[in-house]
């Protein structure tokens, strides 16, 4: 029996200013290639992910992505290239509607829209494409925990001993160290499950923008939205998020000289 159709959306809008560079951090080249390039990688090499929703800035980097780094490396699984939003859940809702919507008006490269009904009943992972690191292991791990539990996010248990804070800066308590996770990506979900979550997020936006609830990753969003719980998933120590110029020089090293997803 097939399994269900899984596409992979990777994030490429932000802007990357704490890496203090002049361009934004995915297009800075490590390995030999744009950070975002060795995460597309990743994706157009696993035989799990049938097709790519690559969300960028604004409508001048769907060109240069779609020649310099969709055309120039050969990936063939880009059906969309769309635009995000001001925060990462509004880009991560724009390409969950291109998903429902088949591509159509949001960049869909084929005449009939660029991905099939199916895609609406399978599986969707969410990925930052300033992690050029993630495995092929860790999107197997994620697939297999998805197709059993609805959501899941790759994720490993923090090292350090972690403080929580009051307001002054002073320490409050210390949470059991097994406990505490350090969220990662893919973040996996059943689209209906992550499309009905967004949905009611989009839909009471006014309340909760109102009392201040800061929404930092799509598993937030099932957990407030849905009152689901997500499973942790076993990611990597070395699937980081390049976020500074001390990142880069690690997830070179992680890579290794030829980049581990281009060989």
């Amino acid at each position: 029996m097939r399994k269900k159709f899984c596409t992979a959306v990777v994030l490429a809008a932000g802007q990357g200013k704490r890496m203090g560079a002049k361009v934004a951090k995915q297009y800075l080249t490590i390995a030999g290639r744009p950070i975002l390039a060795h995460a597309l990688a990743a994706f157009e090499k696993s035989p799990l992910i049938d097709a790519i929703v690559l969300v960028v800035g604004d409508e001048g980097q769907i060109s240069y992505c779609k020649k310099e780094i969709v055309d120039a490396y050969k990936f063939q699984k880009v059906d969309i290239i769309t635009t995000g939003g001001k925060e990462r859940y509004d880009s991560v809702w724009r390409a969950l509607r291109a998903i429902r919507d088949g591509g159509q008006a949001h960049g869909g490269k084929n005449a009939d829209g660029g991905l099939p009904a199916s895609a609406r009943e399978g599986f969707v992972f969410i990925h930052d494409g300033a992690r050029p690191v993630v495995t092929q292991e860790i999107l197997e791990r994620c697939l297999d925990a998805a197709e059993r539990y609805g959501a899941c996010v790759a994720a490993m248990p923090v090292k350090d001993t972690i403080k929580i804070a009051d307001e002054q800066g002073f320490t409050r308590y210390t949470p059991r160290r097994d406990l505490v996770w350090m969220m990662q990506t893919p973040q996996t979900f059943s689209f209906p499950l992550i499309y009905e979550a967004y949905r009611r997020m989009e839909e009471g936006r006014a309340q909760w923008e109102k009392e201040g609830l800061r929404i930092t990753d799509d598993a937030m969003v099932v957990e407030t939205f849905l009152e689901r719980k997500v499973k942790l998933v076993k990611g990597s120590y070395e699937n980081i998020k390049v976020t500074t110029p001390e990142d880069l020089k690690l997830a070179e090293l992680f890579l290794g000289e030829e980049g581990q997803h281009f060989l």
